[in-house]
């Protein structure tokens, strides 16, 4: 039987495994379907179910993280420890790829009859954007696309905070996992057109692993200017940046 943070992590990789299921599933629905089955609001909606899902799944066990990002806010700002932040993002990617795995298994015919099997990440064909974010064209990885992630993130983890702070107006626990999830459909809707609101090294960095291996190949590490490192490194800092804006303006002004 697990214990300590080996069960935690456990319990990381399923919630996460749970977001990335279903929020590349209802990805896949909408591209292989040519919008068909579902549109831009929808892939919205069905994250942010995904991320709520994903909460009720874990939260008791790890608290749900479920993200590197908040992971890593968390150590900075309310005393995670930091020898679980290690176990914790290990287990978040791995949950990610997996997710994205089943999702690739369950659609594998879809995706032939999409594709004819050859799996392409840009042109009118491409499904690498299922599983993992690409930039617009338009979109600069510095100072745009970092610029991008900093500023999700940093509004996903400011709401967290909120939502989370007793002594602030925090919901009730069994509700925050709806208002979190929500507040990723709100991002998705306001902060997604650049590069599809990553706002989690775990959610992109698993899937794209796994389409690396899956037949999509190493352009998935090479297209939009080497774009990967991205959506990894801007949610890391948005996360600590949040935290240090929510703490400034309400926390460390409390009587």
């Amino acid at each position: 039987m697990l214990n300590g943070t080996a069960r935690e992590a456990l319990a990381e990789f399923l919630g996460t495994f749970v977001l990335l299921v279903f929020g590349s599933a209802v990805v896949a629905q909408v591209v292989l379907s040519g919008n068909a089955n579902g549109t831009y609001i929808s892939i919205n909606i069905a994250w942010g179910l995904a991320v709520t899902m994903a909460i009720y799944v874990s939260a008791g066990v790890s608290g749900a993280h479920l993200n590197p990002a908040v992971t890593l806010a968390l150590a900075v700002h309310r005393g995670f420890p930091w020898s679980k932040v290690a176990p914790y993002c290990l287990a978040q990617v791995a949950g990610a790829f997996a997710g994205a795995a089943v999702t690739f298994l369950t659609y594998r015919e879809a995706f032939n009859h999409f594709d004819g099997g050859t799996r392409l990440v840009t042109g009118a064909k491409a499904t690498a954007g299922i599983f993992a974010t690409y930039p617009q064209d338009f979109l600069s990885n510095v100072p745009g696309g970092l610029v991008d992630q900093i500023v999700g993130t940093a509004l996903l983890l400011l709401l967290v905070l909120a939502l989370g702070d007793k002594d602030n107006f925090a919901a009730e626990a069994r509700l925050q996992p709806i208002l979190v999830g929500a507040a990723v459909v709100l991002i998705g809707m306001t902060f997604g057109f650049n590069a599809g609101y990553a706002i989690n090294p775990a959610r992109d960095f698993g899937p794209r692993l796994f389409t690396a291996v899956a037949g999509w190949g190493g352009e998935v590490f090479s297209a939009g200017n080497s774009w990967w490192w991205v959506p990894i490194v801007g949610p890391l800092i948005g996360g600590v940046l949040g935290g240090y804006v929510y703490d400034f303006c309400i926390t460390k002004h409390r009587k």
